[in-house]
């Protein structure tokens, strides 16, 4: 059966930033991967770039809408034949954000969330797909704190905490727990 690994941008960037990542873990994944690269639907204060929400100052209660909107396009990706309890969400920073306030709300096969943070209001249910909260320890950008405060909001049976020695990027060699979290969530061998 088809698989998907959905990828959120984060704040400024594009859905084409995230594209490579995807086609890298696509091309070592053992089963076909559809990839899909959603492009957040505001544009950004500095052209060429886009964002779920203002960030600077924080619109936190544009949030819900925000979350409303991708929650309305993963389900409508879900209509194609490839169902939710198929589909990985992965997020990079505002990204990881939005992935873990919708995906936890989803049968999602699973969420992934590097450099995110969680939103203020955010209260995931019990009963949450598997999480993967990957941040750098020398993220100057997200404070590797926000790895803390996901982990304490999340069922620790169900979330794993990964803190890399880097800044504010997906570093090379989080490839491999990346290639494996999605092998489990996608139950493969």
């Amino acid at each position: 059966m088809p698989q998907r690994l959905v990828l959120l941008h984060g704040w400024g960037a594009t859905a084409a930033d995230l594209q490579p990542l995807g086609e890298q873990l696509a091309a070592q994944h053992p089963e076909p991967l559809d990839i899909v690269c959603l492009e957040a639907p505001e544009p950004h204060p500095q052209p060429g770039g886009r964002q779920w929400y203002g960030l600077f100052p924080s619109d936190w209660d544009a949030v819900p809408n925000a979350v409303q909107q991708l929650t309305t396009r993963l389900l409508g990706l879900s209509r194609d034949g490839i169902p939710l309890e198929r589909t990985v969400l992965f997020g990079f920073s505002q990204g990881g954000a939005m992935a873990l306030s919708c995906g936890c709300s989803l049968p999602l096969a699973g969420v992934i969330s590097c450099s995110g943070y969680p939103h203020p209001d955010w209260q995931p249910p019990l009963n949450h797909p598997p999480v993967l909260a990957m941040h750098g320890s020398e993220d100057e950008i997200v404070p590797p704190g926000a790895l803390e405060m996901i982990k304490r909001r999340l069922d620790p049976e169900r979330c794993e905490g990964l803190l890399f020695k880097n800044g504010h990027t997906i570093p090379l060699e989080m490839m491999q727990p990346l290639n494996d979290t999605l092998q489990t969530m996608l139950k493969l061998p």
